[in-house]
């Protein structure tokens, strides 16, 4: 807070501001990673489609593949007349 320069006054306000966020963050293990693994699981679908002609089926992509959905029928589902 002692700097002549105002940008340097300002950074000191913020570090004092959210100086005990920044030791907890810093401290603890927590992360933001269940947060941002749906994205990176939509950002891998538009990677792996190179692209889609139309937004209704990026949606349905989006929906099918991250969302670990099996189109698979259950080996049981299906009866046979003997």
């Amino acid at each position: 807070m002692e700097s002549p320069t105002a940008p340097m006054k300002k950074v000191a306000r913020t570090i004092r501001r959210h100086w005990e966020g920044m030791i907890h963050a810093a401290t603890s293990s927590l992360t933001n990673a269940p947060a941002e693994s749906p994205y990176a699981r939509i950002q891998w679908t538009k990677k792996m489609a190179c692209g889609y002609r139309n937004r209704e089926r990026f949606r349905t992509a989006i929906y099918f593949h991250p969302g670990g959905l099996n189109l698979l029928p259950d080996s049981g589902q299906f009866h046979t007349n003997s």
